[in-house]
């Protein structure tokens, strides 16, 4: 057994209640599988049956973003998911959650929001995390949101897109899922994995129904939850939260640790995230 904090908008207080483990069975996928983790990232990507190209978005007359495409395998038109990458940048883990989207039946869009700032490569040929995470206290959030969009505009505009987004962040990128709701209106769903709260004053533009996903072992991101799901509950707007006890920041990428409980909560989360945006995006 686990525990899983469960927060809902319209609720005077959280309530706790045991979850068995084999809970993420009751909410199915497709492929079956679950992201990879961050050791696994670059092998499940060379293995992977799935198209995935790199493509260039212009993001303004100066500006534009390098992003990572993954085509589900799929007979009809699919719903684009954009993936906002961690502070370490467009890592290989990211673009193999990408992957595990499109494996979903989703087009998944991971755009690096740190192209401009011509991040070196590792030895892996990943961006330097050090740097990148330096990088990423430099970005203005405007022009952040403003590439979002356009990434967006782009996924909707390929012939194998339907015309819906939804958005999801991790880390950092999970900050700017939630705030990605309040800019845009035509946003169908938002999931944020462990990211902090925006500025509740700014919530009225939201149309979005948010997902939030949390560790129990990290208290600097969830201390803003409440407040968060007070705004949200007073507004009459959706705003679903979970914290699995245990679990660490960063569990999806760190499944091997907190002795089992990031897997566990990675096992619950991911088939949650999928259904989430099925309710959403499909119809």
């Amino acid at each position: 057994m686990f525990g899983v904090l469960l927060l809902a908008a319209g609720c005077s207080a959280p309530e706790t209640r045991e979850v068995p483990e084999t809970a993420a069975t009751e909410m199915t996928t497709l492929s079956g599988a679950l992201p990879a983790s961050a050791e696994e990232a670059q092998a499940r990507l060379a293995a992977s049956p799935r198209h995935g190209e790199w493509a260039i978005v212009h993001t303004s007359p100066t500006d534009s973003v390098r992003a990572w495409v993954v085509y589900p395998e799929r007979s009809t038109p699919a719903p684009v998911i954009v993936v906002v990458h961690e502070i370490f940048g467009l890592s290989h883990w990211v673009r193999a959650v990408a992957d595990q989207f499109a494996a979903e039946g989703f087009i998944a869009i991971a755009p690096d929001l740190l192209t401009m700032n011509n991040i070196p490569l590792g030895g892996d040929g990943a961006p330097d995390a050090d740097i990148a995470r330096a990088q990423i206290a430099t970005l203005n959030n405007d022009v952040v949101h403003q590439q979002l969009l356009a990434v967006a505009e782009y996924g909707m505009s390929l012939p194998a897109a339907e015309k819906r987004y939804g958005i999801v962040g991790y880390c950092w990128g999970g900050g700017i899922s939630f705030e990605h709701a309040i800019r845009s209106p035509s946003l169908g769903a938002s999931v944020v994995y462990y990211g902090t709260s925006p500025d509740t004053t700014l919530y009225g533009s939201i149309n979005a129904p948010i997902l939030g996903l949390y560790g129990g072992n990290d208290e600097r991101v969830n201390a803003t939850i409440p407040r968060a799901q007070e705004a949200m509950a007073r507004l009459g707007k959706r705003y679903e939260a979970e914290i699995f006890a245990g679990a660490g920041h960063g569990f999806l990428r760190q499944q091997d640790g907190m002795d089992g409980a990031n897997l566990r909560a990675t096992e619950a989360a991911w088939p949650r995230t999928i259904a989430w945006f099925r309710e959403n995006l499909e119809r």
